[in-house]
């Protein structure tokens, strides 16, 4: 063997794992935030859900006798609304952000265009 042979990856091909890296990078941070989106969505489930059943039985119930239930009831549920819209924002502003890498990765190397389509 002459000392004039790289034993090492070409550059190119190390260049274009590093690259491949990194999309997988990305993509597992946009699976991420699918499933803060997904966690977003079942948060906001669960105060509809209350609040369906306590529209659907109030004619069993006196609003007024039972205000000191409602009103905490109430404000968890908002608390709960907020979180889950605050969750599926985010993640939509993370998918969107992602996704723009992503192409510029694809505009940058065409080899991934191949890859990614």
């Amino acid at each position: 063997m002459s000392e004039n042979q790289n034993t090492g990856p070409a550059p190119q091909t190390a260049l274009d794992a590093l690259i491949l890296n990194e999309i997988q990078l990305l993509l597992s941070e946009k699976r991420t935030a699918m499933s803060v989106m997904r966690t977003g969505i079942a948060i906001f489930a669960l105060p509809l859900s209350v609040l369906s059943v306590l529209i659907a039985t109030s004619r069993y119930y006196d609003v007024l006798h039972v205000m000191h239930f409602l009103v905490p009831l109430i404000l968890l549920n908002a608390g709960l609304i907020g979180l889950a819209v605050y969750l599926i924002v985010h993640s939509i502003r993370r998918i969107r952000h992602y996704d723009r890498l992503i192409m510029e990765f694809k505009r940058k190397h065409s080899t991934l265009s191949e890859l990614l389509d």
